[in-house]
């Protein structure tokens, strides 16, 4: 889903997150907080109720999550087991007009900043926004 900048976005975000947006253009928030590429890859996403399923794509190897429930848990084992151990520091989600928007303040080996994403669902969302961190942070 291709991200834009507008209104409705600037206002789902987190009030100390707001102050940073001000004069960033669309091109220059998609490059400063989100990351669809990089050292992880969201391949296929399935969710019905509260079952997922998200296949990720690693330099080297596919790996495949499944779990019920929150999918906070069951990415965060899977990212710490493939060497990436993601904290998340803050975490804020709201609905906008594109979907869900997930705004995740998150650090990896001591490198911390707010990562974003939007998806139809908010499970969906939150998987996004983890990616986007650790392709923004993790190296």
């Amino acid at each position: 889903m291709t991200l834009t900048l507008d209104h409705a976005l600037f206002a789902a975000a987190p009030k100390g997150l707001r102050a940073e947006l001000t004069d960033l253009d669309p091109a220059a928030f998609l490059d400063r907080y989100t990351r669809a590429d990089g050292s992880i890859a969201l391949r296929e996403w399935s969710c019905s109720g509260t079952d997922f399923t998200a296949t990720l794509e690693f330099a080297d190897h596919l790996r495949t999550v499944i779990a019920t429930g929150s999918p906070v848990a069951a990415m965060t084992s899977a990212l710490y087991d493939e060497g990436y151990p993601l904290e998340i520091l803050r975490f804020h989600q709201r609905p906008t007009t594109d979907g869900t928007a997930t705004f995740m303040q998150c650090e990896i080996n001591g490198r911390r900043g707010w990562a974003v994403a939007t998806a139809a669902d908010s499970a969906e969302s939150t998987v996004r926004a983890m990616i986007a961190g650790v392709n923004l942070f993790a190296g």
